[in-house]
C-alpha cells in the first residue's frame, strides 16, 4: 500500500514538473504573438499617420490652389469693370460670392469638392462675361468711332455752314455796298449877297453845295432825296426850322435836301442853304444822306 501511494505520488509529481515547463513556453509564445501584434499596429497606425498628413497636406495644397484661383478671378473682376453699370453690378455680385467662398474652411475632401464645383461655375461665368465684355468694348469702339465720324461730319457742316454764313455776309455787305449811290466831285462853295464867294462867316448869304450822284446800274432808278447836313465848328447842326429825316434808325436833325430824279447814270445838282446868321469862323464838317445811307462827305472852312 505505502508502494502504491508512493507510485501515485512519483507520477503526479512527474505529471505536475510537465504543467509548469509547458506554461513558460505558451507564455513566451502568447508574448511574442502580442509583441508582433503591437509591432503590427504601430506600423499600421504609423503608415496611416503618415498617409493622414499626405492627405492632409494634399488638402491644404488644393485648398490654397482653389482659394489663389479665387483671389486671382476676382482681380480679373476688378479689371473688368468698365462705365457699364450694369455689368458693373454683375462683376460685384460675383465678387462678393468669391468672398463668402473664400470664409469658409475647407478642411475636408467634401468642403475641397464643393470649392472646385463653385470655382468651376465662377470660371464659366468669368468667361461669359468677358466674351460679353469683350463684345461691348468692341460695340463701344464702334459707337467711339461713328461718333467721331459724326463729329468730323458735324464739324466740317458748321464750317461749310459758317464758310457760307461768311460769303453770305460779305456778298450781303458787297450788295449793300454797292446799293449805295455814292457822291463825288463835292464842293462847298460860300456866296456873298452878290452870289461871289466869301470865305468871311458874316458876309456869308449862302452856302452852296454842288455833287454827283455817281452811276450805279443796280438801283432803282426813281426820285431820290439828297439830305445835307453841315456841323458848324462847335458841332451844333445849321438847320432852318425842324428838318428831320431817318438814318440808322434814328430821326437826325438835317440842313437842307434836294430831291432829284436818278436814272442809273450820273447826275449833278447843288444844294443851297440860306444864312440865318448862324454861321461862325472855324472848320466845318458837311455830310451827304440818300436812302438812308451816308453818300459822301468834305470840310471846309470860315474865316
Amino acid at each position: 500500500m505505502n508502494q502504491n501511494q508512493n507510485t501515485t505520488t512519483t507520477g503526479s509529481g512527474i505529471t505536475g514538473r510537465k504543467s509548469m515547463r509547458k506554461r513558460p513556453v505558451f507564455l513566451i509564445i502568447l508574448l511574442i504573438i502580442l509583441a508582433l501584434t503591437l509591432i503590427y499596429l504601430g506600423y499600421t497606425y504609423n503608415e496611416l499617420k503618415k498617409q493622414s498628413e499626405i492627405e492632409k497636406a494634399e488638402l491644404e495644397r488644393q485648398k490654397t490652389n482653389l482659394e489663389d484661383e479665387l483671389k486671382s478671378i476676382y482681380s480679373k473682376y476688378d479689371s473688368l469693370k468698365s462705365e457699364n453699370d450694369t455689368m458693373n453690378l454683375k462683376l460685384l455680385v460675383e465678387q462678393q460670392r468669391i468672398e463668402r467662398l473664400l470664409k469658409i474652411n475647407a478642411n475636408n475632401v467634401y468642403k475641397i469638392r464643393m470649392y472646385e464645383k463653385e470655382l468651376e461655375t465662377i470660371r464659366k461665368v468669368l468667361r461669359s462675361y468677358i466674351y460679353q465684355i469683350d463684345s461691348l468694348n468692341q460695340a463701344n469702339i464702334a459707337l467711339r468711332t461713328e461718333n467721331i465720324e459724326v463729329r468730323q461730319q458735324l464739324r466740317r457742316v458748321e464750317k461749310e455752314k459758317e464758310d457760307l454764313t461768311q460769303v453770305k455776309e460779305e456778298l450781303e455787305t458787297k450788295v449793300e455796298i454797292a446799293s449805295v449811290i455814292n457822291a463825288k466831285n463835292i464842293t462847298v462853295t460860300p456866296l456873298n449877297k452878290r452870289s461871289k464867294e466869301n470865305l468871311k462867316a458874316d458876309r456869308v448869304e449862302k452856302l452852296q453845295t454842288c455833287l454827283t450822284l455817281r452811276e450805279n446800274a443796280i438801283i432803282p432808278p426813281g426820285n431820290k432825296i439828297v439830305y445835307l447836313r453841315i456841323a458848324r465848328p462847335d458841332d451844333v447842326i445849321l438847320t432852318s426850322g425842324v428838318n428831320l429825316f431817318e438814318f440808322e434808325g434814328e430821326q437826325i436833325v438835317y440842313t437842307a435836301s434836294r430831291e432829284v430824279q436818278y436814272e442809273n447814270v450820273d447826275v449833278d445838282l447843288c444844294i443851297f442853304w440860306t444864312n440865318d446868321g448862324q454861321l461862325i469862323p472855324g472848320n466845318y464838317r458837311l455830310n451827304l444822306y440818300c436812302d438812308g445811307k451816308d453818300i459822301g462827305s468834305t470840310t471846309f472852312s470860315l474865316k
